[in-house]
């Protein structure tokens, strides 16, 4: 949608009050009058309005039948007013920053919903605390293409040997690295023989590197201090022993909803060690599938990773459980078919469709960051 054309953009908001009448003027009230979290969310959802009448505008000429925003910042806004302005029904995906940090008339989308989807248990509790009702609620798990990442090798450890600590992802507060850092200097510290390897890159790299330094980890701990490539996880996951996100409620608010990377990690035959956050125990069921701990409890994680890192027939059975329930739940060729159903039912088409090639008329539209 950006950039939006200057001209383009103001012809359309001279013409919106005759093109779209009385849903212009109901959802500009909404967005100069309606209750907002702050100052903030009141400009942004009257920047969001201009930007959907400029989208509504483009999509007059198609027969659109529902439109999905698949985040509830910004394209949430814009999908819920777009979908205002044409008088068709609207729904939406929250995840994480979205619905705390940058939390935008989460109250409106919620009402105007049609449907609701929730990545996790606890999402699904977040909306109804919310003022969603059960019927509006969707349980769509963010899936993967377990087809592409395969078991590693097994290659006979036993005991007694380096644990070989993996773990990954952009190198921010929410991830929690650095309590993972300071989980491994009390392994260090009790002598335990352990590697670690953070994979990844972002804004606290430096930080984290000064850390390690100050800790005297330069042997124990590395940064690959670049993004890990889709098809580098397979490699990359094959080295280790245990995998390790210690995720944490940033300071400013922003949180992991399901990090997809503790997925591909097990897919890939790692035991899981992660903490009790958000849709994370979705994933990681404590004692079944992996080993939970509460956030910034560096303790916790340094036995949780001892215990994994000694005991392979206890992480045996966590690792292959672990692949079991993605298999089970997060397998991306079967995990959206409650979404794709909704879709279907507002296209008018059965549940499942029995034609391959059969195609639909009317259309979705969706929206994204």
């Amino acid at each position: 949608l950006y950039p939006l054309p200057i001209l383009g953009t103001v012809v359309a908001l001279a013409l919106a009050p005759f093109r779209f009448r009385e849903r212009f003027f109901a959802a500009l009230f909404n967005a100069l009058f309606a209750r907002r979290e702050n100052l903030r969310g009141r400009i942004a959802s009257l920047a969001h309005l201009v930007v959907a009448i400029r989208w509504a505008q483009q999509l007059r000429t198609e027969t659109i039948s529902h439109i999905h925003s698949q985040w509830a910042y910004s394209s949430g806004t814009i999908g819920m007013y777009g979908a205002w302005l044409l008088d068709v029904s609207f729904s939406f995906t929250g995840h994480a920053t979205d619905l705390f940090r940058d939390r935008v008339a989460l109250a409106d989308k919620i009402r105007r919903a049609d449907f609701i989807v929730c990545i996790s248990t606890f999402h699904r509790d977040f909306y109804l605390q919310h003022g969603a009702r059960p019927e509006q609620l969707k349980t769509v798990y963010c899936g993967i293409d377990v087809d592409r990442l395969s078991p590693r090798d097994r290659d006979g450890r036993g005991t007694g040997e380096t644990i070989r600590i993996r773990s990954t992802g952009r190198l921010v507060e929410k991830k929690g690295f650095n309590y993972l850092v300071d989980a491994c200097k009390l392994l260090a510290d009790r002598n335990v023989a352990f590697e670690c390897l953070i994979g990844g890159s972002g804004p606290l790299e430096h930080s984290l590197r000064r850390q390690i330094e100050r800790l005297g980890l330069r042997n124990h701990v590395k940064i690959t201090g670049k993004p890990l490539k889709q098809e580098r996880i397979p490699e990359f996951m094959q080295g280790g022993d245990v995998y390790c996100l210690p995720c944490v409620w940033a300071s400013d608010n922003d949180v992991d909803g399901l990090p997809q990377m503790l997925m591909e990690a097990v897919a890939c035959g790692l035991p899981l060690i992660s903490t009790r956050l958000v849709g994370i125990p979705d994933l990681v069921i404590h004692e079944q599938t992996g080993l939970l701990v509460e956030p910034k409890d560096v303790e916790a994680l340094a036995r949780a990773i001892v215990r994994l890192g000694t005991d392979r027939q206890l992480a045996e059975r966590l690792a292959r459980a672990g692949r079991e329930h993605v298999l089970r739940k997060f397998d991306i060729s079967h995990c959206l078919e409650p979404l794709i159903d909704e879709y279907r039912a507002r296209l008018g088409m059965p549940s499942k469709a029995t034609d391959p090639k059969r195609r639909a008329e009317r259309a979705i539209a969706s929206v994204g960051s």
